[in-house]
This record gives C-alpha cells, sequence and structure tokens, in this order.
C-alpha cells in the first residue's frame, strides 16, 4: 500500500511540477499531412482542437513544410515546450519552430540529409533531429536551431525518444536491431540496446528509464528491452489475431505507448484495424482486451493526465472505459488523421504544459 501511494504521489507531483492542473485548459494540437502527404486526413496545417469541450475543432494555424509547387510535405514528428513556448513539426525536409502563444512560425530550417521523428529536451533547450533514414542524428539548439552536435549510429535515422531524466536520448533506425543510447551532457553515443529479433519500428520508454518497449518488423505485439543491462528481456505477441496485409510502413504493428501511470501498453495492430491493451503491472505484460479504430492505427499516445487515448486514426478513447468517446473532424466536417499530435495546456494566456507524442510512462522514481 505504501508503495502504491509512492507511485500515485510521483506521478502527481509531476504533473504538478509541468504545470498541469485542474484550471488549466487543455487543447489538442495536430500537425497534418500526419499520414504521408495524404491531404484528405485533415488538410495542411497545424489543427487545434478544445479537448474540455468534446474536442471541437477550433482553428488551423498555417505552417511550413510546402514545396516550390505548392505541395504539402508529409509531416514526420510533432514536439513542445511549455518552459519556452515553442512547437517544433518536423517534415521529410525541414525542421519548423511555432511561437505557441501567437501561432507565428518563426523559422523553417533545413538540415543535411533531411529530417525525421525527433524529440526534445524537459527543459526545451534541445533537439535530437534524425536525418531522413540517413546515418545520423543532428543535436540541435531548440532556441536558434543551430546544429550543436551529430551522432552518426550509421542505422537509418528514424524515431527518437528524449527520456524524461534529460540525461539520455534514444535513437531507433530502420536498418538496425539495435537502441542506441545516447548521453546527452556530451552528445556521443554510450550503449545499445539489444539486439531484438528485427529491426526497430516506433519505441517508448518507462519514465524512470529502465524499460523500453519496441515494436518490430514482422511482430505484431512488441519486445522490451533493460536500457541498464542492454539486454531484450521478453517477447510479447498479439493472441487471437492474425497478422496480415498493411497499407503504411510495413509491420504489423506501428505504434506503441505507455499510460502515464504505467499500468499499460497499448499497441497498434494495422492489418485488424484495433488496438491491444496490455497489463503492465506484470512481466511480461498480459493481453487483456481490444478497441477498433476507423482506420489503420500507425501511431499512438496519450494525454497528459492519461484519461485519454489517441491512436492516430482520429479516434479519441476513453481509457478508463476503453470506449471511442469522439472522433477528430476539421472545419470540413473531414475525418482527421494523424501520427503526430500532442496536447498543450493554457492557463491565463500562459503555456503551462505540453505533453508528449511518444506515449512516455509518467513515474519517474526509480523504486
Amino acid at each position: 500500500m505504501l508503495r502504491l501511494f509512492g507511485i500515485v504521489l510521483c506521478l502527481w507531483a509531476g504533473l504538478q511540477t509541468c504545470g498541469y492542473g485542474k484550471d488549466a485548459h487543455r487543447y489538442l494540437y495536430v500537425a497534418t499531412p500526419g499520414v504521408r502527404n495524404y491531404l484528405e486526413y485533415g488538410g495542411h496545417g497545424l489543427l487545434v482542437f478544445d479537448i474540455d469541450n468534446g474536442h471541437q475543432f477550433v482553428r488551423r494555424i498555417p505552417t511550413g513544410g510546402i514545396k516550390p509547387d505548392g505541395t504539402p510535405i508529409n509531416v514526420k514528428g510533432i514536439c513542445a515546450s511549455a518552459e519556452t513556448d515553442r512547437l517544433y513539426i518536423s517534415t521529410i525536409e525541414t525542421l519548423m519552430c511555432l511561437d505557441l502563444k501567437t501561432d507565428r512560425l518563426l523559422w523553417e530550417r533545413r538540415y543535411e540529409g533531411g529530417c525525421d521523428r525527433m524529440s526534445i529536451s524537459p527543459d526545451g533547450r534541445t533537439i535530437y533531429q534524425p536525418s531522413f533514414e540517413k546515418d545520423h542524428w543532428h543535436v540541435l539548439d531548440g532556441r536558434t536551431g543551430d546544429v550543436v552536435a551529430r551522432i552518426d549510429p550509421k542505422s537509418r535515422a528514424h524515431n527518437t525518444v528524449y527520456g524524461p531524466s534529460g540525461k539520455a536520448c534514444y535513437l531507433a533506425g530502420l536498418g538496425s536491431p539495435l537502441l542506441t543510447v545516447a548521453d546527452t551532457s556530451n552528445h556521443t553515443a554510450v550503449k545499445t540496446v539489444g539486439p531484438f529479433t528485427h529491426n526497430i519500428r516506433p519505441f517508448t520508454v518507462n519514465g524512470s528509464e529502465t524499460l523500453a518497449f519496441v515494436c518490430i518488423n514482422e511482430c505484431l505485439g512488441f519486445e522490451i528491452g533493460d536500457l541498464r543491462t542492454g539486454r531484450k528481456l521478453h517477447r510479447v505477441e498479439v493472441q487471437g489475431f492474425s497478422q496480415g496485409p498493411v497499407k503504411r510502413h510495413g509491420c504489423p504493428s506501428h505504434g506503441i505507448g505507455m499510460t502515464p501511470d504505467e499500468t499499460e501498453i497499448w499497441v497498434c495492430d494495422a492489418h485488424n484495424q484495433k488496438m491491444h491493451i496490455f497489463d503492465a503491472t506484470k512481466m511480461p505484460p498480459r493481453q487483456v482486451a481490444s478497441i477498433s479504430c476507423r482506420d489503420e492505427p500507425g501511431w499512438i499516445t496519450f494525454s497528459i493526465d492519461g484519461t485519454l487515448a489517441y491512436p492516430s486514426s482520429g479516434d479519441v478513447v476513453d481509457v478508463k472505459t476503453r470506449k471511442v468517446v469522439t472522433q477528430l473532424t476539421d472545419e470540413q466536417g473531414r475525418a482527421v488523421g494523424s501520427e503526430k499530435l500532442l496536447e498543450i495546456d493554457i492557463r491565463d494566456g500562459e503555456i503551462v504544459a505540453a505533453g508528449n507524442q511518444f506515449g512516455v510512462g509518467g513515474i519517474t522514481r526509480r523504486d
């Protein structure tokens, strides 16, 4: 009982530290086109939805990411910081920085090798920006976008998760079964986790940065790695559903997230258009439920308080009841879907909290 109270207290304290509170108004920021470059999933721009008003559409913020011929470029990632009031959107060619208070595009920059799904440090000062499936990651100054370092795992850079402690950043490439761990004090690769059974796709970590949960090619489910020892621990396969052809990403499960209270793992199933839920209080996690989506899910994240789940299909799911409570639509009534979205909380005109796109665990104390 005492241990459970400590976990709850730790999670609550973390939410208070980041500024989350009952008097803050919650908004969902959705970058589009967030499913490849398909404009039918909400057009182009940064769409804002009012979480506290049934996810009603609020406004569309114009963004960059446009080719010379006027064609929008597909979005690859989104991250934000309440510390600096800035939000970042990457495309396969550029990285954009927007002011969250004014909606103004502050800058848009190109980098050698293009851009993929980036991640920002807890203090908002540093961004780890992967190239577009090339050898390297750029480490950027979050204020200016200037390159301050480069890391070359040679893994076909793709997905990135900055650890909640700010001490490590986790780098996964499409061409490697190894998860690279970077020391953020000197921006160098210091170890790897794995190898996993196949090359790594989306992944997440728990709040204390002891475990990694990774999707891999040719697996409907996920594998778990020990971030301390570097060993692969478990393989967890979805039961009762068959693998089959998918429209995007070329793998059965492209998307995995941990609820902020770390009691559940949610994993995508594109072929069956499902989200599968696992009890993460046990190791290995145990499959407990499945939820239908309106389209193939290719990503999953959660609201800051953990009450809502956001698969990329545009379904909004109540985590407790496991029911779809609404579905995102834009100002034209089109179904909105995106793999790049997060929560922003505002109190009296001030940005007080920013969520993340990764479904990272929220318990940061090691027990």
